[in-house]
């Protein structure tokens, strides 16, 4: 037996010997979310409702979209080479589990011994068995033929042959990490994005549906939450909302594009949005676009030393987005570009002419602002701008144009197309800022029952009073008269219904006003109607 002394309890250890458990899991919102409370929640529920109001005054429906679709579409129609697709979307693959992915965990966990020749060809023939695998699962249909999806399978073949060469004698570590990366890159299912913008999904719905056989201007309105990955900070968040319309159909008049936005300009001034300011510009169309960009970018060039290198590196790419720049630096350099307006065609010039003589005749101010552009092919001739006080630099709550080539990219018939998308958050956070917030609002009535007698009559009232359109805070347990009316205080009811003994037996029930202590007794009748006159 060993004379070792038996070493002591740590203070890490509980009197059985245990180790302590560990500490529980504090679950909070995932960062760049947030979680909408009262009071705010009943401002989102007044600005959404508002928006249904106006958007119903023209004529525009509700449509209500997936919040997901194919990555396809977003790197069709925003572009690859942009920030959104590139950086910023949260994609995931949506497959079933098959052999194919049983194989694919195999390979990507293999931990073999890299010089050991026998688990090397076990790697090896895994692989093989991988790749006419997933040629089976693409002709079957079980996994997408896509070109990305050949191309790895070829790439894979290649990396697999040269495997454990004995006349080529190295490492193989990266050469397996190789065959790993290749696996990882087969795509099994869909590849499905959260959608980081809707114009894109209302334009595949409108091509799915075969909306463009309906009479007349399709107009659509939506409301909902839209995801990117981008850096959190004020007023900017992964999970933001949107409240956006579109125009689809056949005309491009003026009227249309005005028309839209006097309804945009509506919605802010009925939400009393204080310093809502609408900017205009017209950034032309197929014929005389590509022209200005290009006598844009050699201007560009003679002066690309005395810009920074985002602005150097659109040069090239999009020298549209250079216009776009907020850096100090650069604001003078580009005050000397040439102006898209001086470079419109003749139908570009007399359309942005006529748009801006409809937004008179409709009495909706604005401000030209030859800076407003958009970088993507399709836009066309119409582009807005909407900024809010409360904001700071970055003050736009709204932006917009005209898209006539949207729905023939994503290969749907010829049409025209006009829409905006209102930042939700950064609106309602505009409105806060100017104190048209919700404050916090209890309910109607508090019923203060007082006895098991009185339960019935409660329960009775409260169901009629909410039939009625009143909130009513019905609590499950008898409290004391003193406990109730605090209670009722402290949720900010604005009366309290006493129901005891007493008042069950004459039916009179006593109304107390809680802002001023005033009381007064009503039979159920004239209680509701006395309540509905009061709170309107």
């Amino acid at each position: 037996m060993s004379d070792q002394p038996i070493p002591e309890k740590t203070q890490s250890e509980n009197a059985q010997g245990d180790k302590p458990a560990a500490s529980p899991v504090k679950f909070r919102a995932v960062r760049g979310v947030r979680d909408i409370l009262p009071p705010e929640s009943a401002l989102w529920n007044r600005v959404e409702q508002t928006a249904r109001d106006v958007f119903r005054a023209y004529d525009y429906g509700e449509i209500r979209l997936p919040e997901f679709e194919q990555t396809e579409l977003f790197a069709r129609s925003i572009g690859v080479e942009t920030d959104v697709v590139s950086k910023e979307m949260y994609t995931f693959e949506d497959y079933e589990p098959s052999e194919l992915l049983e194989m694919r965990t195999a390979i990507l966990g293999w931990q073999g011994v890299l010089n050991d020749l026998d688990q090397g060809q076990g790697f090896k023939s895994m692989t093989a068995v991988f790749i006419g695998t997933a040629k089976a699962a693409l002709e079957n249909g079980h996994a997408s033929k896509t070109p990305e999806n050949l191309r790895v399978l070829d790439q894979l073949e290649f990396a697999r042959a040269n495997l454990w060469l004995p006349s080529m004698p190295r490492e193989e570590a990266p050469k397996v990490a190789h065959v790993k990366e290749l696996v990882r890159r087969f795509h099994l299912g869909d590849s499905l994005t959260l959608r980081p913008e809707a114009t894109a999904c209302v334009v595949r719905a409108y091509i799915e549906h075969g909306m463009h056989t309906l009479p007349g201007d399709v107009k659509l309105y939506y409301i909902g939450p839209m995801f990117r990955r981008e850096r959190p900070q004020k007023g900017r968040y992964r999970q933001f909302y949107q409240i956006g319309a579109e125009v689809l159909g056949q005309s491009d008049a003026p009227a249309v594009d005005a028309e839209v936005i006097e309804m945009l300009m509506d919605y802010f001034a009925r939400l009393r949005l204080e310093g809502a300011t609408l900017y205009l510009n017209s950034i032309g169309c197929a014929e005389c676009r590509p022209k200005y960009v290009k006598i844009l970018r050699e201007k560009l060039l003679e002066v690309k030393d005395k810009l920074g290198a985002d602005s150097q590196r659109r040069i090239e790419t999009n020298p549209l987005r250079v216009l776009d720049s907020k850096l100090e630096s650069e604001q003078a350099v580009i005050e000397t570009l040439p102006r898209i307006a001086e470079h419109l065609c003749e139908s570009c010039r007399a359309h942005f002419a006529a748009l801006k003589d409809e937004l008179k005749l409709r009495g909706v101010a604005f401000e030209e602002n030859w800076r407003l552009v958009r970088g993507l092919d399709y836009y066309t001739r119409t582009t807005f701008e909407i900024t809010a006080r409360g904001l700071g630099s970055q003050n736009a709550v709204c932006g917009g144009g005209r898209y006539d080539g949207l729905v023939e990219m994503l290969d749907g018939p010829p049409t025209k197309g006009i829409g905006f998308a209102i930042g939700l958050d950064r609106l309602i956070l505009s409105l806060q800022e100017q104190g048209k917030g919700e404050a916090a609002s209890g309910p109607d009535v508090f019923i203060a029952w007082m006895g098991r007698e009185a339960w019935p009559a409660s329960v009775k009232l409260a169901r009629q009073l909410r039939d009625a359109g009143v909130s009513v805070e019905l609590p499950p347990e008898e409290m004391k008269f003193k406990k109730a009316l605090g209670r009722a205080d402290k949720l900010g009811a604005r009366y309290a219904l006493i129901i005891g003994g007493d008042e069950v037996a004459s039916s009179q029930y006593t109304l107390k006003r809680l802002a001023d202590g005033g009381q007064k007794k009503f039979a159920a009748e004239e209680l509701i109607a006395h309540l509905r006159s009061e709170l309107g």
